[in-house]
């Protein structure tokens, strides 16, 4: 579906202007009037389009690559594709945070309407509000907002700006919405909080740099989201949930996630940073999967197991790190087959004086 964004982009600049905020230089000087309008990921990008590479181990996506231009180390230079103009840095991630925020300049600043003064203000005129949508106490719908027929936004609920919802959802006390776009049949839990910016930093030793979070959250249909879960939104990429996914209360999905279909996502779990989970994955409570890792379709991951390695389609893993299920019983039962041994043997043996 079309839809306008919810960050308002300055420029177009030249590669130049950008080089010269991010503190990086063009290698080509010719490559320095290129007219840069949006950023991309690697996979993403077009020609008007600045890229950045981590390193070596994105070489294959930058060889791809259809940016009009790449952030990088030096030191990388030469794996830039002829087409894309190269900007060499010490520090491209930092660079590239840097660049977002010279093209979205409010990337930081919540879009919220000005208050009228009476209680009719709590919906903003631009909002397009379907039939038979309840609006709780205190609801407030914000500027060009889309809630679809039938949905309940409950008391003290936020919908933020240009955020769509589809029909016959359920956006429960308190909860805030914003940069989402969301399905029908949809319950969102007192609490929860929906697209609030992820957790990004370019680190170094001077200081860690914020880095802009300007993706969306979306979410399909017949999704359920439990009281004061959180779903960040993605850096440039949409974090995701599939369809049909129940999440608990109290769980953390990171930026750039992608949740498969019909998932379950039990209380306290945590999801980090563009880790994919495939279709109906199980997470048991207390559980975790690190960042960039994927989990194949069906895999189960038990209670308090923390998976640090991808997993394959219908695993079944536990333990921290996570292994095989099997594997981590039997490592369970055998040190409790030696704890029955030593208390047996009457506990520790006593040395020879």
């Amino acid at each position: 579906m079309h839809h306008p964004g919810f960050f308002e982009r300055a420029g177009p600049f030249p590669l130049h202007v950008i080089a010269s905020a991010v503190d990086a230089e063009v290698l080509r000087v010719a490559d320095g009037t290129r007219q840069i309008d949006d950023l991309r990921p690697l996979s993403d990008a077009g020609d008007t389009h600045l890229t950045f590479c981590a390193g070596l181990k994105f070489a294959k996506q930058l060889a791809g690559t259809r940016a009009g231009a790449c952030l990088i180390h030096p030191k990388n230079a030469e794996m830039v594709p002829e087409r894309s103009a190269t900007i060499v840095t010490e520090t491209p991630h930092r660079a590239f945070a840097m660049a977002i925020a010279l093209l979205y300049p409010d990337a930081f600043r919540l879009k919220i309407s000005e208050p009228q003064g009476t209680k009719s203000s709590l919906v903003h005129p631009t909002a397009e509000i379907g039939e038979g949508v309840v609006l709780g106490p205190g609801a407030i719908v914000e500027r060009e907002a889309k809630i679809g027929a039938g949905t309940t936004i409950a008391a003290g609920a936020i919908v933020g700006y240009r955020v769509f919802i589809g029909t016959d959802c359920y956006i429960g006390p308190g909860a805030s919405v914003t940069h989402s776009l969301i399905g029908d049949r949809v319950t969102v839990h007192a609490g929860a909080r929906i697209g609030q910016d992820g957790f990004g930093y370019a680190m170094s030793p001077d200081g860690h740099l914020k880095v802009p979070q300007i993706g969306r959250v979306v979410i399909a249909d017949d999704v359920e989201i439990g009281a004061n879960s959180t779903v960040d939104r993605g850096f440039m990429m949409d974090t995701t949930i599939g369809e049909g996914t129940k999440i608990d209360n109290l769980v953390q999905i990171a930026h750039n996630v992608t949740l498969g279909r019909h998932c379950i996502i039990v209380s306290q779990s945590g999801v980090a940073g563009s880790a994919r989970l495939g279709d109906h994955v199980i997470m048991g409570a207390h559980s975790g999967v690190s960042e960039h890792v994927t989990v194949g379709d069906g895999a189960q991951i038990a209670g308090m197991a923390h998976v640090k390695d991808d997993v394959a389609a219908r695993a079944r893993m536990g333990g921290t790190p996570a292994r095989p299920f099997n594997e981590w019983a039997k490592e369970v039962a055998a040190i409790r087959r030696l704890a029955k041994d030593r208390r047996a043997w009457g506990g520790s043996q006593r040395r020879d004086s």
